[in-house]
């Protein structure tokens, strides 16, 4: 089987975004992280730093608050619209790796795509923000919590999906007990 798309659904500080683009350094295809934001502004007519900073969070920390915040459709809908339809764009230009986003869900019913979940324990999620985000030592599980929860709660409320459970993903990889490279070099392998 030739996968054309993989998509990446990853954990705040996993490594996620780097195995990514590993991936797709190594496979020659092309890489849609920030990329897809710069798409989804040309797309929405929205300005690029929101999308960076809205397009897979919910705005509110838990289900409830940003279904609450979202009734009756809202700007976040606009903006998952946006992003969909870039996604689905790139997707038939094919040969690609895309980075969150609902990426998995959005492309579900085509059988070219692989989807993969990259998690880890929190103190290697910590340690990875502080070094390679310059995250302050004395909040990084804090900011792992919430940027989390915050893509989980939007996850369900796009997909009606369970973040991170391994029946949505082919795979299911522990960066932290592997490490990034190992990753990239298992996830290759399996490809």
């Amino acid at each position: 089987m030739t996968y054309n798309i993989i998509t990446i659904t990853r954990e705040f500080g996993s490594g996620g975004r780097t195995i990514g683009k590993e991936i797709a350094d190594r496979l020659g295809y092309k890489f849609y992280d920030y990329e897809l934001v710069k798409k989804a502004a040309e797309e929405s007519g929205m300005a690029e730093d929101y999308i960076k900073d809205h397009g897979e969070d919910a705005s509110g920390r838990s289900l409830l608050s940003f279904m609450w915040n979202n009734a009756g459709g809202s700007i976040s809908d606009l903006l998952y619209i946006a992003q969909r339809n870039v996604i689905r764009q790139i997707a038939e230009e094919g040969h690609c790796v895309i980075v969150g986003r609902c990426a998995d869900y959005i492309l579900r019913e085509r059988d070219d795509v692989f989807n993969i979940f990259i998690h880890a324990d929190m103190e290697f999620k910590e340690k990875r923000i502080v070094e390679k985000y310059g995250e302050r030592t004395d909040s990084p599980q804090k900011r792992v919590e919430d940027k989390d929860k915050r893509r989980i709660a939007y996850y369900k409320y796009y997909t009606g999906r369970k973040w991170g459970d391994a029946k949505n993903y082919q795979l299911s990889i522990d960066s932290g007990a592997f490490g990034v490279e190992k990753c990239v070099d298992t996830i290759m392998n399996l490809l």
